[in-house]
């Protein structure tokens, strides 16, 4: 053990208070999180009626289909973002429940892009 005139005068930093209600409001978003991914997902799978208004040679059935699998993987991949970032901001003991919500919001809104490039399949002519 160093004598007393080795040892630093600084105190130990101490670590900021865990905040329970953030936790317990990132828990219950992280839960919910998997459960807006299939909804989106299955919700992508629906824009594949779109094809219903081609006719033989009138629809671009390429862009269609980059939309429709956008519609359906995209919210897996926003899920897994949003899980690794909710933890490290929970490791790091800052506000972590806006990243799920914000997950929820970008699944949402790649929705409507993937819906808007199936449309954009379907006005080809």
């Amino acid at each position: 053990m160093p004598p007393e005139s080795f040892r630093t005068l600084r105190p130990e930093p101490a670590r900021d208070p865990a905040r329970v209600w953030d936790i317990v409001l990132t828990i219950v978003f992280l839960v919910l999180l998997p459960l807006a991914a299939l909804a989106a997902s299955y919700a992508g799978l629906f824009l594949a009626f779109a094809a219903d208004a081609c006719g033989s040679n009138t629809c671009n059935t390429e862009l269609m289909n980059v939309g429709l699998w956008s519609a359906v993987v995209s919210p897996w991949g926003v899920l897994l973002a949003g899980v690794v970032v909710s933890i490290v901001l929970l490791v790091k003991r800052r506000l972590a429940f806006w990243a799920p919500l914000t997950a929820m919001a970008l699944m949402t809104a790649l929705w409507f892009v993937a819906a808007a490039i199936v449309s954009l399949g379907v006005s080809a002519s």
